[in-house]
């Protein structure tokens, strides 16, 4: 649904280039894509496994690959309020970061110059002695304050790479798309493994379908049951409720008519409205929607008392997706990408449970303990299901429930087959 405040940029040469595009294209457009910014950044992790370092000096001591290197290339990015809202600028300040990636590149043997003549473009210069080979690109950033826009842009190649959400991100690739499936994955530390998991070498093919190439995921918080009314606190009582869907994500109709509710067609620009104008009962979404969104609004009564408020129970884990075209860049760069921004996560979560924390606890509903089995059930059996009819990918469910039964071993999916 949004993005997050993660980070990229680039990283040495081939490695170098398009490791720096991703982190630029991670941090600008995850951050950017809610409203509001983290505290300052941290400092980004360019630490590099081994097998990253042979395959960056394999990449550059090649030179096929220095003619692979664009001279143009367009990352879009999603920002509501676009190239001058907080979380947009709150983002690009990990260009700051640009003298510490010079040095690394300096420690592969490359001389990288990086200027930023504007805030939408930077330059990137790099010479490499060892083979007398030079390169030059210019990065512009192209911020949409619509999605979809964005998404059919990236479609029609008008965008080169592109951070959008994973829900969106499931039409260009259905492996890392079905992340996000219903109940499948039920917490943050189980998050952070799948998208350590993934970065792993072994799972190259997979980000790759197609012309797309998948170059790193990131959190953006889970996703909770939101009502305007208190009294809607478990699933039977949602049956016959208006329930807010997404337009352009099947799974959500799916899923609301299984439990008997009816499905209102929504996107990022109207959802707020509905909610608030009580033209829907309930909506899901991560906590990052609830400033921006004003969901505040929809939960409150005209004397001001709080009668809505956000069941503290995950339904998924909201992801956002960083995506190149294939043609664009050399062979090889993605998988370094993704090793580098899997080890950024750890401000992304802060950042995730800050937001979350921010909600006054007015607002949070919890639900009985012993409610929670039955709704885990009910996930559980509707994701089966959905998987068989195509809509998530088997092989990624896999995945998830060994993450799941890894992290606790006793839960009674364990001792099934059926996923």
């Amino acid at each position: 649904m949004l993005s997050k405040l993660s980070a990229h940029d680039i990283l040495r040469l081939k490695g170098f280039k398009v490791s720096l595009l991703t982190l630029i294209l991670s941090g600008v457009s995850l951050c950017t894509t809610f409203t509001y910014a983290a505290s300052s950044p941290a400092k980004l992790d360019l630490t590099l496994s081994e097998h990253s370092k042979k395959k960056i000096k394999s990449l550059m001591d090649d030179p096929k690959v220095w003619q692979q290197i664009p001279k143009q290339v367009t990352l879009c990015v999603y920002s509501p309020d676009g190239v001058n809202g907080e979380a947009f600028e709150q983002a690009t300040t990990y260009i700051s970061e640009l003298p510490r990636i010079a040095s690394v590149a300096k420690e592969f043997g490359v001389d990288m110059k990086l200027t930023r003549p504007s805030k939408l473009q930077m330059n990137i210069d790099l010479n490499y002695p060892k083979l007398k080979k030079t390169a030059s690109t210019i990065i512009t950033l192209k911020v949409y304050t619509d999605e979809r826009v964005l998404t059919e842009d990236f479609r029609s190649k008008k965008c080169d790479g592109a951070g959008i959400s994973n829900i969106r991100a499931r039409q260009f690739n259905p492996f890392v798309g079905s992340i996000d499936a219903i109940g499948a994955v039920q917490n943050y530390k189980q998050l952070t493994a799948v998208m350590q998991i993934l970065a792993r070498p072994e799972f190259d093919a997979k980000m790759i379908n197609k012309d797309y190439e998948v170059v790193g995921i990131v959190p953006l918080g889970a996703a909770y049951i939101m009502v305007n009314d208190r009294r809607i606190d478990t699933l039977a009582k949602a049956a016959g409720k208006k329930v807010a869907v997404m337009n352009f994500d099947g799974t959500q109709k799916k899923l609301v008519q299984n439990v008997g509710a009816q499905p209102v067609s929504v996107d990022l620009l109207t959802v707020g409205g509905k909610f608030n104008n009580r033209e829907v009962e309930v909506m899901a979404g991560p906590a990052l929607l609830f400033k921006p969104l004003e969901l505040y609004k929809g939960m409150t009564d005209k004397s001001g008392k709080v009668v809505g408020g956000i069941i503290k129970f995950p339904l998924i884990q909201v992801t956002g997706t960083l995506i190149m075209q294939r043609n664009k860049f050399p062979a090889g760069m993605g998988s370094i990408a993704r090793e580098i921004i899997s080890k950024q996560l750890s401000p992304a979560f802060q950042f995730v449970e800050k937001i979350e924390n921010d909600i006054p606890d007015k607002y949070w509903m919890d639900i009985h303990e012993s409610d929670k089995p039955g709704y885990i059930k009910i996930m559980r059996e509707a994701r089966i299901q959905m998987t068989k009819e195509g809509f998530y990918d088997a092989s990624m469910m896999k995945i998830l429930k060994k993450v799941r039964c890894g992290q606790n071993p006793s839960s009674f999916e364990c001792a099934l087959t059926d996923e």
